[in-house]
Order: structure tokens, then C-alpha cells, then sequence
């Protein structure tokens, strides 16, 4: 399976689990779990977006295979931990499961610095 394909099966997940939220939890969420499970819907969506259009730039020439596989991979983890933790937290009211969600922020966070770098040192 390619980056691209992840990508793609990750932001058919987010719009299945954004709409399971909106649809199937709606009135069975209190507004706080209810918040919590849209900004990981919200995340998931916005990262997946991200590590699909990271998996096309080594075919335009723009970026390594190499500098792809550690951003995408990131971001994988980033989508896993953050966004996996806060559904987690908002279907099962179990606010220990928030105590993992800034490690995937973390990888967030790491997954687009390491892009800027990888970009910068081609400049």
C-alpha cells in the first residue's frame, strides 16, 4: 500500500467518522464529548488531507521518497494518537485517554517541521 492510497482510505475514514458523529452521536453526546469528537473528526480529516498531498511530492520531483516516507509516517501516528484518543475519549467519557492525545499533537507537530526542513535544505 503507497502513501497515497493511505491517504486516501484516511479522509474516506474521516468522512465516515465525521458523519457517524454528526448523525449517529448527536443527542447521545453530552456539547463537551460532542466538541471533542468533531476536533478529532476535524484533525483527522485536515492531517489525512496533508499526508496525501506529502505523498505526491516526491513524483513532482519537490521532495525525496525518503523526507515522504518520515513526514507521511508522522502524520500517520499524528491522525492514530491525536485524533484515535480524543474518539476514544468522546464515545467512552474516559478522560485518562486525553492524557496520550499531545503525543500525537507532538507528531503533528514534528511531521510538518520536518517538512519545512526537507524542503529548506533543497532550496
Amino acid at each position: 500500500m503507497t502513501w497515497s492510497s493511505t491517504g486516501s482510505i484516511l479522509l474516506a475514514l474521516a468522512v465516515i467518522f465525521g458523519a457517524f458523529g454528526a448523525h449517529g452521536l448527536r443527542g447521545r453526546l453530552d456539547a463537551y464529548s460532542m466538541s471533542v469528537y468533531e476536533k478529532a473528526a476535524f484533525y483527522h480529516f485536515i492531517h489525512a488531507l496533508g499526508l496525501l498531498i506529502v505523498s505526491f511530492l516526491p513524483k513532482t520531483g519537490t521532495f525525496s521518497e525518503f523526507g515522504a516516507n518520515w513526514v507521511c509516517g508522522l502524520l500517520l501516528a499524528g491522525i492514530l494518537i491525536f485524533s484515535g484518543s480524543l474518539y476514544a475519549l468522546a464515545i467512552s467519557g474516559n478522560r485518562m485517554l486525553g492524557a496520550i492525545t499531545p503525543l500525537g499533537g507532538v507528531s503533528f507537530i514534528a511531521a510538518w517541521l520536518l517538512l519545512a526542513w526537507f524542503l529548506m535544505r533543497r532550496a
